[in-house]
């Protein structure tokens, strides 16, 4: 996916586990992100959950010389490993980051773990009018397996997708 005009791929992107600390920032992608965004006492929830819970940012790190600037959450994904199968529950960037390379870094990151750790199979629930998102998850082998009629509180259908994973994951 290019990143579109006037807009750079941002690279390297630094991958790790999501914490408390990184709430405000996480909260701010959220509300820019979704129609219904999700509260603080559910992020709360997800890094309660122990090991069933895998939760990553992103992150971009100012350049050697730039020392006014900080490290910056620019996107998050949370998900469910359980048995041998990964669900993607959240996915999201900052606009301003968006086709900047953030969401497939944090997509690749959260396969490459969950195959280390067993899985054998990855769904996830994507908005039917989410073009963008749907291509994405396309690029890295997810198809359409389904409909949840009504799954979005405004009554948007979702489309469940999945792929199968394994060592070339």
């Amino acid at each position: 996916m290019s990143p579109g005009p006037g807009r750079r791929r941002e690279k390297p992107f630094t991958i790790r586990a999501l914490t408390r600390d990184d709430l405000d920032a996480v909260l701010f992608i959220e509300a820019a992100s979704f129609p219904f965004p999700w509260l603080r006492e559910m992020f709360e929830a997800e890094l309660d959950r122990g090991d069933v819970s895998r939760c990553y940012v992103a992150l971009v790190t100012p350049r050697p010389g730039d020392e006014e600037k900080r490290e910056e959450i620019v996107g998050y994904l949370l998900s469910w490993f359980v048995t041998d199968e990964l669900h993607i529950t959240n996915l999201a960037v900052a606009p301003s980051r968006r086709r900047s390379g953030a969401a497939e870094a944090l997509l690749s990151h959260a396969l490459g773990e969950a195959v280390q750790s067993g899985a054998k199979w990855c769904q996830l629930e994507v908005r039917a009018s989410n073009t963008p998102a749907r291509v994405l998850y396309g690029k890295f082998g997810f198809r359409g397996i389904g409909i949840r009629r009504g799954y979005y509180q405004d009554g948007e259908d979702a489309v469940v997708m999945g792929r199968e994973l394994g060592e070339s994951t």
